[in-house]
This record gives C-alpha cells, structure tokens and sequence, in this order.
C-alpha cells in the first residue's frame, strides 16, 4: 500500500502568482478604460455643441437673429431659446453663450469641476463655424 494522498486545491504561491496577474491587467485596463469615458463625453459634448449651433443658424434663418439663450423654450425664433440643458446628459459638461448677441454667438462646454473631464479643457463654437478645444493649448476639434 502506497501512503500517497492527492492533493487537492491550488497553493499559496500559485494563488500569489494568478492575483499578481490579474493585478498587472488591471493596472494597465482601468487607466485605459478611464481614457475611454473621458474622450466618448468630450465627443459627446461636441455633438451637443455641434446641434446648439445648428439650431442657432435655423432660428437665425428665421428671424435673421441669434437667440441669446440656451435654457429658454425652443420658438425656432430670436426671442425664444434653444430649449437646452445648461447641463450635458453626463453631467460632465456645463454649457453656456459666452458672447451671445443678435448677431453672434459662442457657446461654450466648460467641464465640471468635481467629474472626470476637470482637466480636459473647454470647448467652444462660434457663430462662424470656428471650434476650439482649450486646455493646455488651443486647438481645434
């Protein structure tokens, strides 16, 4: 008779190694990850800006005037808004008409300060078309 007995169950060391692993792979995916959140809300963002610039130009069009309002009620006229969140849907975003007259406009998505976007810069659109992405350095996007 042999007095051999199977083991069963993994090894402490071999526990260490696969939480070591898993470890690494986390360090390398959640900054990544991170990355990914911050740069789909900044798309989402210029979307956003994007659209308010559109319905800018249509009421423009019919009005021959820009509203100067982003939360008003949306009339498709100067005098009404564009029917806008002051907020984007993430939260991440603050929007605001930094220089909007009758004859002008720049709108702005300035990032909240308590989110993950804090550091990502301010981007804006103006009535000429113009988009920019400050942070560090002014860029267009």
């Amino acid at each position: 008779m042999s007095n051999t007995k199977k083991q069963l169950g993994f090894t402490l060391i071999e526990l260490l190694i696969v939480v070591t692993i898993i470890g690494i792979l986390a360090a390398i995916a959640i900054p990544s990850y991170n990355s990914s959140v911050i740069k789909a809300s900044r798309a989402a963002a210029q979307t956003d800006l994007m659209q308010m610039a559109a319905l800018q130009e249509k009421i423009y069009l019919n009005s021959n005037a820009y509203s100067t309002s982003i939360t008003a009620a949306y009339t498709a006229q100067s005098g009404g808004g564009l029917g806008w969140s002051s907020q984007s849907k993430d939260q991440k975003y603050n929007y605001s008409c930094t220089n909007c007259t009758t004859s002008v406009f720049t709108i702005t998505a300035a990032p909240v300060t308590t989110s993950a976007q804090a550091n990502d810069g301010t981007l804006s659109i103006d009535s000429t078309g113009q988009r920019l992405w400050t942070g560090g350095s002014a860029s267009t996007w």
